[in-house]
């Protein structure tokens, strides 16, 4: 039987099947390869029980995509999630989201919730900052469901992480858009939760045929993989129209005269605010390498 690891807490993995969702273990056989099984994976399992829902994963099927923080599989977009108000966004931590969707090649798709709370000026500020940053724009409220289909419809056919910041209302569009997920999450949970387990962990729900959203924890804890500074100004898709425009040939936007990138901001032509997280960003991966070669 075939099905899709939609949770895993404690060396057991939680597989969704045509007949349900099956319990199992791994084989030894990952450990000895060391490979784990990992949430959105698609499996091979054997069942051992029927009327329990119990197997054994006997193989995992070629992954699309996989993401080390957070350990997830076949991934193929990333919907982030920000309030415009309570809390405000952090829009650094926001850019280090898109930097590392960037490196995995992920797209990514711009959430605002709480846009109810704003004034369309303010709407229309973070519009502007974001809007050739190279993601789809989102601008909803989720607790008067406003906004909600055009997120769906975002979502449809794909494997879609769902992530942000605590307090932005993610918890209450996942439930808006899978009602039963907290209700599939307690089923689960009466099984696998037996007095030990604590730590919160990635879930996968289904939204539709071929359409799964996961919630992932740990967004505060983003850390884009390793890169050389020079390669930072790839993950800036605003900077694409000036590549090659600058006076000197390998700009890296920073203090070099003469730089195109620099006077696009200037002219309005880039967010201020995009190019400020550039550099601070820049800056962070220089300090890094001073420190490795000192």
């Amino acid at each position: 039987m075939q099905g899709r690891i939609v949770k895993g807490i404690a060396g057991f993995y939680y597989v969704d099947t045509e007949d349900g969702i099956f319990e199992c273990r791994a084989k030894g056989i990952f450990r000895n390869q060391k490979v784990k099984p990992l949430v959105g994976d698609l499996v091979e399992l054997e069942v051992l029980s029927q009327e329990e829902k119990e197997g054994s994963v006997i193989s995992i099927l070629p992954r699309k995509s996989e993401l080390i923080r957070p350990a997830v599989a076949n991934v193929d977009q990333a919907l982030v999630i920000f309030a415009l108000s309570r809390p405000t966004p952090n829009l650094p931590l926001l850019d280090r989201f898109l930097i590392m969707m960037k490196q995995k090649a992920i797209p990514t798709i711009i959430c605002f919730n709480k846009s109810d709370m704003v004034s369309e000026e303010e709407r229309e500020h973070f519009r502007q900052i974001y809007r050739d940053c190279g993601s789809k724009l989102l601008f909803i409220s989720a607790k008067k469901g406003e906004g909600t289909d055009a997120v769906r419809d975002c979502l449809r056919g794909h494997m879609t992480t769902v992530a942000g910041p605590s307090g932005v209302g993610k918890s209450t569009l996942i439930n808006h858009l899978v009602p039963e997920a907290e209700m599939e999450t307690g089923k689960i949970s009466e099984k696998a939760d037996r007095g030990k387990h604590t730590t919160r962990h990635s879930e996968l729900f289904r939204l539709e045929k071929d359409s799964y959203i996961l919630d992932t924890p740990g967004f505060t804890a983003l850390e884009p993989e390793a890169m050389e500074k020079e390669e930072l100004r790839f993950c800036f898709p605003e900077f694409d129209p000036y590549e090659g425009s600058c006076k000197f040939q390998g700009c890296i936007h920073d203090r070099e005269p003469g730089c195109a990138v620099k006077e696009a901001v200037e002219d309005g032509k880039i967010s201020k605010e995009r190019y400020e997280s550039y550099i601070s960003f820049f800056r962070e991966l220089k300090e890094r390498e001073r420190r490795r070669y000192s």
